[in-house]
């Protein structure tokens, strides 16, 4: 059970000089810290999370940020320089403090924390949570008890998986919710694949619950590369059967037999030793790692797994090892009983005891020298070096496909990243009536207007630019934030230095102000603007950066006229006709569709609009215009 100590003090502001003092607000507050297990979380002069870390002591660990000695990378030098505020989370162990630090990093995506990209888009084979459990292929993990292994690099191999364990024991394929209940009451009937042999019929109680459960143990054991032990019963099953003269039986046997033998032959011999092991190897080029685990069980290998981490020029190779292995074992059901690396992790007396812990056994971390396991991890390093060229590979693939305009873009607004996401907006309004405004978005450098949106005003009655294009931000990024959607590469501003300001007032009420880059685009000179620089940017005229600016502001301008064009022919609709007795809505559309305008209802005779609407309606529009 967890124990929560939390400190939400005011936040405070202080500055780190040279020799790195605390301010005496601070200081309190560290020394004031318990020598428990836990986790930090420094915070900003915003309030925003930079930070989170776990520390066995906490106290000490929080005091060794502003101790000149402890800090030796810049990276942290700049981090500790933002800090304004500290919180801290007091659990019972190490163990806790782990589980709760990834759960917190997920969730918060601290800045300085490192963000691991691992091989999510590859299937797995789920055994799901049920009374009579289903094995079944996915890309999806959800954590409802279900059990999980993969990831499955060669698709062909885990269908070959899957047609191996449904020949063996004829597992269920159906979605029905099979219990000891549904089967006394006979809710349910027997299905094709029993009579062909696909399935031992659970849904009847044709198999026992003790049985079924038994072949999940059997397959469970051959998804973690358990083949040998099976092989032996099911000879040993053959045998009997023969002795008993039960020859159909015996044959039966003897198929499932040279089947298995069959799928434990794919499987790849990497040591003698029947032994469980994980053998992880690791490459770097340039600011980005890949760590690569090789998942071998009974002396074979069976799958792997591998982590892109970008961004690492602050982070040491231990640090990187250290955090992919507390990720990949708290994500995996199983703890084998030796780790091979390619080097000592940060803090390797915290892992042995943390995989002890959930194991239950003794977990040997090596380093190999010499021989066949320093030959395994050269191995598992050589394939994570594969992957990180195939990761660098797929990048400058996208970056080519990539148009100009949008590479253009970064470059001579200096953006973090490439545009690839922009979004637009506009007002729209006639002497402050019906205020609107609109919101275009560019994906790739082109236009996709199945995500433009289209806005109201409601909080402003008069012609308030800046109002307005205050409520349509905050309007949309709100609700991006709300529903954790993605954000834009880039925010463009119609309009001069306050449309600009009041966009950027939004984003920082939302912390957004340093996640997205934002920008304005003056008519008059189409001068650009930025966020701090009183100067405006003037791009060239032929550039094709400001072409794409121009480009969005247009389409964005042309979208927002539209919608106020509708809403004011809506609006003319309902003053004009709709106020005729017996006219409504429609009627009015279909006149105005025939007729082309108001003006020219007024001038239209009696028998022209009893044809379109029928004498009485005729009467009424010309009493109302004074024809009659």
């Amino acid at each position: 059970m967890l124990f929560f100590i939390l400190f939400k003090n005011n936040f405070v502001s202080y500055n780190v000089v040279k020799k790195r003092k605390i301010n005496l607000q601070i200081k309190e507050k560290i020394d004031n810290l318990p020598t428990r297990p836990g986790v930090y979380q420094f915070f900003n002069s915003n309030g925003v999370i930079i930070y989170v870390g776990k520390a066995k002591n906490l106290r000490n660990r929080v005091r060794s940020y502003f101790q000149e000695a402890h800090i030796v990378d810049a990276k942290t030098k700049v981090m500790v320089s933002k800090i304004a505020n500290l919180e801290v989370i007091v659990v019972d162990s190490e163990a806790e403090a782990l589980i709760l630090e990834n759960t917190l990093i997920k969730k918060l995506k601290p800045r300085y924390n490192i963000l691991l990209r691992d091989d999510k888009s590859f299937p797995y084979i789920r055994i799901t949570n049920e009374e009579y459990p289903r094995i079944f292929s996915t890309r999806q993990q959800i954590r409802d008890g279900s059990k999980y292994f993969g990831p499955y690099t060669d698709v062909r191999q885990m269908k070959f998986v899957m047609r191996t364990l449904r020949n063996l024991f004829q597992l269920r394929s159906c979605k029905l919710n099979i219990t000891a209940d549904s089967i006394q009451k006979k809710k349910h009937k027997l299905c094709l694949d029993y009579y062909i042999k696909k399935c031992n019929g659970p849904c009847e109680g044709i198999i026992s619950k003790a049985k079924y459960d038994e072949n999940i143990k059997l397959a469970t054991k051959i998804l973690n590369g358990k083949t040998q032990e099976i092989e032996k019963m099911l000879e040993e099953e053959m045998l009997r059967f023969s002795d008993e003269m039960r020859f159909e039986e015996a044959a039966d046997m003897k198929d499932k037999l040279n089947m298995l033998k069959g799928f434990s032959s794919s499987q790849k011999v990497v040591s003698e030793e029947r032994i469980d092991r994980d053998v992880i190897g690791y490459s770097k080029i340039g600011n980005t790692a890949c760590i690569l685990i090789f998942k071998v069980r009974d002396g074979k290998l069976i799958g792997k797994k591998y982590y892109i981490i970008t961004d690492t020029k602050e982070q040491t190779d231990s640090e990187i090892i250290q955090l992919t292995i507390e990720k990949w074992y708290m994500e995996s059901d199983f703890i084998p009983k030796e780790v091979l690396l390619p080097l000592e992790p940060e803090q390797s007396d915290f892992l042995l005891n943390w995989l002890k812990e959930k194991r239950g056994k003794t977990v040997d971390l090596l380093i190999p020298k010499h021989g066949d396991k320093k030959q395994l991890v050269k191995l598992a390093s050589i394939n994570a070096e594969f992957q990180l060229k195939e990761f660098h590979l797929t990048l400058l693939k996208r970056d080519q496909s990539v148009p100009r305009p949008v590479q253009s873009l970064q470059r001579d607004l200096h953006l973090p990243k490439l545009p690839l996401h922009i979004e637009c907006f506009d007002n729209s309004h006639i002497q402050g009536s019906e205020l609107v405004a609109s919101m275009v978005v560019f994906l790739d450098g082109k236009p996709r207007k199945s995500e433009y949106r289209k806005y109201i005003i409601n909080t402003v009655d008069i012609a308030d630019d800046f109002a307005s294009m205050r409520e349509v931000v905050h309007r949309r990024y709100s609700r991006q934030v709300a529903e954790n959607q993605k954000l834009p590469d880039l925010i463009i501003i119609d309009g001069g230095k306050g449309q600009l300001s009041s966009a950027c007032g939004v984003l920082l009420d939302l912390n957004l102000q340093d996640k997205i880059p934002i920008i304005s685009l003056a008519k008059r000179l189409d001068e650009v603007f930025m966020p701090g620089k009183s100067d405006s940017i003037m791009l060239p005229k032929t550039s094709s950066s400001l072409k794409l600016i121009q480009q969005l502001r247009d389409e964005a301008h042309r979208f927002a006229i539209t919608f106020h064009r509708q809403r004011r022919a809506k609006r003319t609709l309902q003053t004009e006709l709709t106020e005729i007795k017996g006219i409504g809505e429609k009627t009015a559309q279909k006149l105005l569709i025939k007729f082309g305008s108001v003006e020219k209802i007024k001038n239209t005779s009696k028998d022209d609009l009893e044809k379109e609407i029928g004498t009485k309606l005729a009467e009424n529009i010309l009493e109302h215009f004074g024809n009659i």
